[in-house]
This record gives structure tokens, C-alpha cells and sequence, in this order.
């Protein structure tokens, strides 16, 4: 088991214990498509999601990827703006304190190996949720017609569905 202590400018003093192979171990109700790595090289949340290159995660996550300080859509797969701004998710009651940057941060570090059975429950709720815009999708769109509902495409790469093979 190996303990991570986060000293990140989004969290400092932060620590978690990995307990499982990092990509392995996940929830049977959890199979996201793509992997953290995967999606920041397709280009997810604008650019700004992290500001820099977080210590905690494999630095190869981040080869080639461009990080911004403001939102930039172009950096996005589809190039739309698709999200909202974290004091909005904060408003909302979606951040806690393990994850104070929301869903992807839960995301890269479950993938990593930490378990938080009663976070990771609610987490997984969450993403299952969004399964609803893969029916939307599916019904309005053709297969590979990035023009249709570009937004509701780039909303689901932020949650590790891979909206390029809908």
C-alpha cells in the first residue's frame, strides 16, 4: 500500500492510501471507457481543469497535453464549452473535501488505486447517471456526426464515456 500526501495548489496536506493496482479493482458498475490519461490527451474541460501538472498522477498522463489558466474551448475534443465553472458544482453540493476539484479528480485517483467506498458509491451514481445524454444521442444523432450535439459529446468525454464511437 502506498501512501500519496497531496501538495497540489487545489489541495495541500491531502492523504490518501492506494489500495489497489492502479486500473484495476473497479466497482462492476463502474466501466468507464477511457482512461484519465486517454482523456487529457483528447482535451476535456477547457484546458483548466488543473492548472499545472499534478505531482500526484503518472507525469506521462500529461505528455502533450496543453494546460491553460483560463477556459479555452479550442483545447477541447469537440471545441465547445461544456461545463461549468467549479463555484457553480461547489453551489450545488457536488465537491467534497477529498476531492475539492469535483468528479475528474475522484475519477484519476480511483483509477490510481484509492478507495472510498461510500464517495466512490456516490461518484458512481453520478456517472451512471450521465448515461442518459448517450441515449439522447444515440436517438438524434448518426454515428460519428460531430456536429450533432457537440456539447452533450464533449459533457460525456468529462465523464470517461468515449462520445467518438456514438
Amino acid at each position: 500500500m502506498k501512501q500519496i500526501i497531496v501538495e497540489e495548489s487545489y489541495q495541500s496536506g491531502y492523504e490518501y492510501a492506494l489500495v489497489c493496482q492502479m486500473g484495476k479493482d473497479f466497482d462492476e458498475d463502474f466501466k468507464p471507457d477511457l482512461t484519465p490519461q486517454q482523456m487529457l490527451k483528447m482535451g476535456i474541460f477547457a484546458g483548466n481543469y488543473f492548472k499545472q501538472v499534478p505531482k500526484e498522477f503518472p507525469s506521462d498522463w500529461f505528455d502533450g497535453v496543453v494546460l491553460s489558466d483560463k477556459a479555452n474551448p479550442e483545447l477541447n475534443y469537440f471545441k465547445v464549452k461544456a461545463s461549468q465553472p467549479l463555484a457553480e458544482w461547489q453551489r450545488k453540493g457536488w465537491i467534497y473535501f477529498e476531492d475539492p476539484l469535483g468528479w475528474f479528480l475522484w475519477y484519476c485517483r480511483y483509477y490510481c488505486g484509492r478507495r472510498i467506498p461510500a464517495e466512490d458509491a456516490r461518484q458512481i451514481k453520478r456517472w451512471k447517471a450521465m448515461s442518459r445524454h448517450i441515449s439522447q444521442l444515440k436517438n438524434n444523432c448518426q454515428v460519428g456526426d460531430y456536429s450533432c450535439r457537440p456539447r452533450q459529446r464533449q459533457a460525456l468525454l468529462h465523464w470517461a464515456y468515449d462520445s467518438t464511437k456514438m
